[in-house]
C-alpha cells in the first residue's frame, strides 16, 4: 500500500506544473489588462500588477458592448437553429433508420474536414445574391452551419440507447411520430441538447471566418470583429485589448463551468454499447 501510494505526490506535481503551464496564457492576459501603459514596456515585465489600472475595463464598457450583445444574439440564435435541426435529424437516423442513413451520416462526417474559409467564400457569393451581407440572421445560418453536422452525430449516437419499447407504447397509446419525439425522446435527451448547445455557443461565439467575411462592415459586428478593429485602431493600449478579451472569455468560460457534467455525459453517452 505504500509502495502504491508514495509516488503520487509528484504525480499532482507534475499535473499542477502542466495545468500552470496552460493557464498561464490566460494569467498574463488578465495581468496584461490591469497594467498601466507606462508599465507596458517594462523590461524584465512585472510578474503582477501592482500598481494595477482598470483603464481598460471602462473602455470596454464604454466601447465593445455592442459588439457582446450582437455576439450573445448571434450565439443563441445558432443554438436555437442547431438543436432545430440536428435533434429530429439525429432521431430520425438513430430510430427511424431511413434509406440512405449510413451514406448520410458519412456525408456529415466529411461536412465537418471542410475548411472553414471555402465555406464562408460560399455564403458570400449567395449572400451576395440574396442581400444578407452583413446581417445577423445570415451570420446564424452561417455558424449553424458548423455545428449542425458534429450536433446530428451527437443526437444519432445519444438517442440510439433510448429503448425502443418506450417508443412503441408511446405508439399503441396513439402517439405520433412528432409526439413521441417531443414527449419522449426530447426530454430523455437532455444531456445530448446541453453538449450540442454548448458547442454550438462556443463555435459560435468565437467565429472569426464567417465574421469577417460576411458581415465586416455592417451596423451589427459580434465581439471577435470588436477586437480585431480595436487592436488595428489601438495598437499601443494593451491593457485596453487584454480586458476586452477578457471579458469576451467570460460568458464562454461560465457556460462551460455549469454545463460540464452534462456534456461529459452527453459525449460519452452511445460510445460503448451493453
Amino acid at each position: 500500500m505504500n509502495r502504491s501510494t508514495a509516488p503520487s505526490w509528484w504525480k499532482t506535481a507534475l499535473g499542477l506544473l502542466f495545468t500552470g503551464i496552460m493557464l498561464f496564457p490566460v494569467y498574463w492576459m488578465v495581468n496584461v489588462s490591469l497594467t498601466r501603459d507606462q508599465d507596458m514596456r517594462k523590461s524584465p515585465p512585472d510578474l503582477f500588477p501592482a500598481d494595477g489600472t482598470l483603464a481598460g475595463y471602462r473602455t470596454v464598457l464604454a466601447e465593445q458592448l455592442p459588439y457582446l450583445a450582437t455576439s450573445l444574439v448571434v450565439a443563441l440564435g445558432t443554438v436555437v437553429l442547431t438543436v432545430a435541426l440536428a435533434a429530429p435529424a439525429g432521431y430520425a437516423l438513430a430510430k427511424l433508420r431511413p434509406r440512405g442513413g449510413g451514406l448520410l451520416s458519412f456525408v456529415l462526417l466529411a461536412a465537418q474536414m471542410i475548411p472553414g474559409i471555402i465555406m464562408a467564400m460560399g455564403f458570400y457569393a449567395i449572400y451576395l445574391q440574396l442581400g444578407l451581407l452583413q446581417s445577423v440572421p445570415g451570420l446564424i445560418v452561417a455558424d449553424s452551419t458548423l455545428a449542425v453536422p458534429f450536433a446530428v452525430l451527437i443526437f444519432t449516437a445519444f438517442m440510439s440507447g433510448i429503448p425502443g419499447e418506450l417508443l412503441q407504447a408511446a405508439q399503441m397509446d396513439g402517439a405520433s411520430a412528432l409526439r413521441t419525439f417531443m414527449s419522449i425522446v426530447l426530454p430523455m435527451s437532455r444531456n445530448a441538447v446541453v453538449t450540442v448547445s454548448l458547442f454550438a455557443f462556443l463555435w459560435s461565439w468565437s467565429d472569426f471566418v464567417f465574421a469577417n467575411t460576411l458581415v465586416n462592415g455592417g451596423a451589427h459586428e459580434p465581439i471577435t470583429l470588436g477586437i480585431y478593429h480595436y487592436i488595428g485602431n489601438n495598437n499601443q493600449e494593451w491593457n485596453a485589448i487584454m480586458a476586452t478579451a477578457v471579458v469576451a472569455s467570460l460568458p464562454a468560460t461560465v457556460i462551460l463551468v455549469l454545463a460540464q457534467r452534462y456534456v461529459a455525459a452527453g459525449v460519452t453517452t452511445g460510445a460503448v454499447k451493453d
